[in-house]
């Protein structure tokens, strides 16, 4: 079974986004093994670049503003060719900060979302939600309409 994790800084603190996380984990289950590392908070991008590192795994996708932007059915696709190729897959978020070049240079792609920011707590749940759609797709339901 394929692994896919999620490296982010920060703890959620609201328990409304950990309940939907903790949803999209439940669904996801099937799937993939899902895995969420949560790193301490830095002052700045560079504070939080070697723990990033050192957790990076397999195909790593950092979300950043400037990355390519992808349909669902396009981040469905290259989830499809990462796990026919049997690749862990890393998704990277940063903190409020943003991420250091130094995590977005190693990253193997880099990922938007949209041009505005969000909160990388609700990141958090956004993407849970798009890792799941994406194996929805693969798997040919109708949950993606």
């Amino acid at each position: 079974m394929i692994k896919v994790n999620i490296v982010c800084v920060g703890k959620i603190k609201e328990s409304f986004y950990r309940e939907a996380v903790d949803e999209y984990r439940k669904r996801l289950s099937r799937f993939c093994k899902f895995e969420i590392k949560e790193l301490a908070e830095g002052k700045n991008p560079e504070d939080e670049a070697d723990a990033i590192l050192r957790n990076l795994k397999g195909f790593v996708i950092a979300l950043c503003i400037e990355g390519r932007e992808l349909s669902s059915t396009g981040l469905a696709a290259k989830v499809k060719e990462l796990c026919d190729r049997g690749e862990e897959i890393t998704f990277v978020i940063g903190s409020s900060c943003g991420l250091s070049d130094r995590v977005k240079e190693a990253a193997d792609m880099r990922l938007s979302f949209s041009p505005m920011t969000f909160p990388h707590q609700l990141m958090r749940v956004v993407l849970a939600e798009q890792i799941y759609r994406a194996f929805m797709i693969n798997s040919g339901a109708e949950y993606h309409k």
